[in-house]
């Protein structure tokens, strides 16, 4: 009677755990190949035991001592489950070289869609002095052109702000589009998305065209005057990519086409041109940007010799601190010569003080050997053009 009982029970907690059983000895057998016939589908999905008793107690207990032996959780041969894993190491790939173009995540890899991420990289969205730079010039301009004791056109600030933003990005993807033989070369630009072929040129071309569209009704905004003179620029913008092939002076084209705002912000503002305060201006902008963007060619200028592309870096070697010194004497020169023209109050020279000395210390102290030093001094610009604005503001407050 008690065998019969014994028996019974034995059954009743043994064979819901035979499929456990078969499993483990299937996966923990040393006699048994680690790695599964590709025919097989084997998942630990469809082991769902009814209950645990004893036995499972020692077969989890009997696992955990089984140490040279390797637990397969999850074996799936399918050709969907193979697809995936494909699809995602694909997108690890992508995402790896965004990453390392970048230098680092950026905000484009935390909020972005995959599918935008290189269109937003081909803008440049992630590194903004791009458009701090293009934009100073326009502030100036508009805040120059203010009455006296008032504040800039808030509004006028705010359609340059955008227009800056969007036509920065448009010359960023017509130079990677004119460039895409040459950055495939250099180490600091090979991993673009045009250049690393994560877009085709026709992709860039149709986004190069939705961001002219943009900047178009922006423009629209503008005064009649103001249309074709900022229409006039996009002269500059197209043929600026072409110029390190024939000259060494792209950082001085590459000044008229940044500065160009100077002229374009006080015509949006006034509906003319005053050549007595605009054209100092645009002057100063000129020789600002060949002091900034000569320090940034630095980074490139080993390249640039094997690549065989021109710029004021090679130009002036050994001698680059002595031109940009002169530049920059220039530059102020010319900001002083605006201001006095303009009728500014004192404060904006006691800020133009500020301004020298913050130019001083990048072309004295840059270390023009060291990549990470010049880009370092490259992007502080974009304080310098805070200063002189702050300036600006203060001088034409002040009366």
């Amino acid at each position: 009677m008690v065998s019969s009982l014994i028996s019974r029970a034995s059954r009743k907690f043994l064979k819901p755990t035979l499929l456990s059983s078969s499993f483990s000895s299937s996966i923990f057998n040393p006699l048994i190949p680690s790695h599964p016939n590709p025919s097989q589908n084997i998942s630990i999905t469809s082991f769902k035991p009814t209950h645990i008793g004893i036995y499972d107690h020692h077969f989890c207990k009997n696992v955990g001592s089984l140490s040279n032996f390797q637990l397969v959780v999850h074996i799936s041969t399918s050709p969907l489950r193979l697809g995936q894993d494909k699809e995602n190491k694909n997108q690890s790939s992508i995402s790896s070289c965004n990453v390392s173009s970048g230098g680092g995540v950026s905000w484009i890899d935390l909020y972005l869609h995959t599918s935008v991420q290189p269109y937003a990289r081909l803008a440049r969205l992630d590194k903004p002095i791009g458009t701090w730079l293009l934009l100073w010039p326009c502030v100036w301009s508009i805040t120059l052109a203010a009455h006296p004791g008032h504040l800039p056109d808030l509004k006028m600030l705010a359609l340059f702000g955008c227009g800056a933003l969007l036509l920065r990005g448009a010359g960023c993807t017509i130079n990677d589009l004119i460039d895409r033989d040459i950055d495939t070369k250099v180490e600091r630009t090979k991993l673009r998305p045009v250049a690393s072929g994560i877009l085709t040129p026709f992709q860039g071309l149709s986004f190069l065209g939705f961001q002219l569209l943009l900047g178009l009704g922006i423009l629209l905004q503008l005064n009649n005057y103001s249309r074709v003179l900022g229409a006039s620029s996009l002269l500059l913008v197209f043929s600026y990519p072409l110029m390190k092939r024939f000259t060494f002076w792209p950082q001085a084209f590459l000044g008229l086409t940044f500065n160009w705002g100077a002229l374009l912000g006080w015509a949006a503002v006034k509906g003319n041109l005053d050549p007595s305060i605009v054209l100092p201006l645009y002057a100063s902008g000129v020789c600002w940007t060949l002091v900034y963007d000569t320090i940034y060619a630095h980074q490139d200028k080993e390249d640039d010799l094997k690549v065989g592309v021109k710029s004021t870096a090679l130009r002036f070697g050994d001698s680059t601190k002595e031109w940009l010194t002169g530049f920059g004497i220039a530059s102020l020169s010319s900001l002083a010569l605006s201001g006095f023209n303009a009728e500014l109050g004192w404060p904006y020279y006691a800020f133009l003080g500020v301004a020298s000395g913050h130019l001083g210390w990048q072309i004295w102290t840059v270390d023009l050997s060291s990549r990470s030093d010049c880009n370092r001094k490259f992007v502080s610009n974009k304080w310098y053009g805070a200063i002189i604005f702050g300036g600006i503001l203060a001088g034409r407050l002040s009366l």
